[in-house]
């Protein structure tokens, strides 16, 4: 990473902080955060996010096993990696998935989304399929998925409760929504952190089941963040 780019990312962050302010005051109906938040990413590097996201210090990353093992993901399943961002996490969902299911890799970044295409190509996953959303919508079929993941981005959605009415849109009936992000508690999250993300995990829950999905587990061994599953709603239930 050159000092440059370096600096070019954190004056990006720095102009995003502000964006918490706006909560609940923009005039863009159901909009909690400023699109600066955001705006940085969609002309990204792909080279250097991957370099950022998939460090050896990252808690994330450090722990991307133990995490897709926890999901319990079966052949022949489909999983929407919303945010996918570098796709590591895309790349593991479509091995434990394998040619049978399908990962549909979901980010609001072109050029994430092309460097997803490569990488899939040349590790032979043809059952990831990229989609280019936006802020409100997944552009994915209805009722379509059994896992909507999603891995320090939750804070990123600038109107959560339409994303959340997508996802519940694309999961099939008792579908899993996995979420993984930041812990804001002063013991754990540096000022930056707190700083940053727009919900802490409470926060998160009351949202996601004011949606109507059920909180199923909020596993603990995880550190610097969170990390719930939630069971999307079925006739039966």
């Amino acid at each position: 990473m050159t000092l440059a780019a370096l600096v070019t990312v954190m004056v990006a962050l720095l102009l995003a902080i502000p964006a918490r302010a706006a909560e609940e005051t923009s005039p863009d109906a159901g909009r909690v955060l400023s699109p600066a938040m955001n705006s940085y990413y969609l002309e990204a590097d792909p080279d250097f996010w991957r370099d950022t996201f998939e460090r050896d210090g990252r808690e994330l990353y450090a722990q991307r096993q133990a995490i897709v093992q926890a999901l319990d993901l079966q052949p022949g399943q489909v999983v929407a990696d919303v945010g996918a961002g570098s796709g590591f996490f895309s790349l593991l969902f479509a091995q434990a998935v394998g040619p049978t299911g399908r990962v549909y890799a979901v980010d609001i970044s072109q050029p994430f989304l092309e460097a997803i295409d490569e990488r899939a190509t040349q590790a032979d996953l043809s059952q990831i399929t990229t989609v280019h959303n936006d802020q409100q919508h997944l552009g994915l079929p209805d009722n379509s998925v059994d896992l909507v993941f999603t891995a320090d981005s939750y804070h990123h959605f600038e109107f959560p409760h339409a994303m959340l009415a997508a996802i519940k849109q694309a999961l099939r009936p008792g579908g899993i929504l996995a979420i993984i992000d930041f812990r804001t508690d002063p013991a754990v999250a540096s000022a930056w952190t707190q700083g940053h993300v727009r919900a802490g995990k409470a926060q998160v829950i009351k949202e996601v089941e004011s949606a109507g999905f059920r909180l199923m587990d909020d596993a603990a061994w995880l550190h610097k963040n969170f990390f719930l599953r939630f069971r999307a709603p079925s006739p039966d239930a």
